[in-house]
């Protein structure tokens, strides 16, 4: 499959789509470190049942490009769920179902909290929601599966993501799930994406700026302020959060209730790490589909 292309107010955005006819809607975005190829099994079983799947990829992943070589790289995560509304209002898109991993589910439940009607359903993977202050309680485990983000705000995690981004990723890859979860063609082909030219420089503002080590754009000021503290969300919500999770213990999800005013369910998935769309597609496809239709 190759990737497509639309503009958004900053961006040409790549992505995949699979069953452009289809009666419904959804919109599956990437997390880091990783690439649109990663949703290619539950895109490919959506769309049987269906949707239309489009697949973008973030900025600085893969093919998107900033239109305007001048527009200031940020990564914080206010950009990031910015750009899917405008994504979602460059392709005319009505409601659809968003599902994210990682930064792709900070990017959805951001989406959702800018603009609470912007969605039918939400899905996040692995990332549980009302976790962007950078003066949340962390308990001493999960700093230290932190550690990269430490690490990020010094000069030499600075080099090590502009010089050394394959064999840094590579290490995310080999130590947040169980062993033997990848095949080198499946890591080369996302570690492509890292290529951008702009990957770098947002991947160190978003870990800096999570933290408060630098400050935001003055651009997203207003959607700031609106994520902070986390706005209540009515869309019908489903976490799902591996067991075995090495980056974000599954303890982070728990206990959100209080942000759904809406349907909500979280389901653990025992043995499954961090990437639970790759490591486990057909459970994670079966739970969404049943977790749509008991709440449609």
């Amino acid at each position: 499959m190759e990737y497509q292309f639309v503009e958004t107010r900053l961006l040409n955005v790549g992505y995949f789509d699979w069953n452009p006819e289809g009666e419904r809607t959804a919109v599956l975005v990437h997390g880091w470190p990783d690439s649109p190829e990663c949703w290619r099994p539950v895109a490919a079983r959506l769309a049987h049942e269906g949707y239309r799947v489009l697949c973008p990829a973030l900025r600085g992943f893969g093919p998107t490009r900033f239109r305007n070589p001048e527009t200031p790289v940020s990564g914080q995560l206010a950009a990031l769920g910015r750009d899917l509304l405008e994504f979602i209002e460059a392709m005319n898109l009505h409601r659809p179902l968003l599902v994210g991993h990682d930064w792709g589910a900070r990017a959805v439940s951001i989406a959702c909290g800018l603009r609470s009607d912007v969605a039918s359903h939400l899905v996040m993977l692995s990332v549980g929601y009302g976790t962007n202050d950078p003066l949340q309680p962390l308990s001493y485990v999960q700093a230290r599966n932190y550690w990269y983000h430490w690490f990020l705000a010094t000069p030499r995690g600075q080099r090590a993501i502009e010089r050394d981004r394959h064999n840094f990723t590579r290490l995310m890859w080999g130590t947040w799930s169980p062993s033997g979860w990848y095949t080198e063609a499946d890591f080369n082909e996302a570690a492509v994406a890292f290529d951008n030219p702009d990957w770098a420089s947002i991947v160190l503002h978003s870990y800096r700026h999570r933290w408060g080590f630098v400050a935001g754009h003055p651009s997203y000021a207003d959607d700031e302020a609106k994520l902070n503290p986390a706005p209540l969300l009515p869309v019908p919500s489903l976490v799902l959060h591996g067991g075995a999770d090495g980056c974000n213990h599954p303890d982070t999800s728990a206990g959100k209730e209080r942000f759904f005013a809406g349907p909500y369910q979280r389901v653990v998935l025992d043995g499954i790490g961090h990437f639970p769309q790759r490591e486990a597609p057909d459970d994670v496809a079966s739970a969404i589909l049943s977790f749509v239709d008991s709440h449609w």
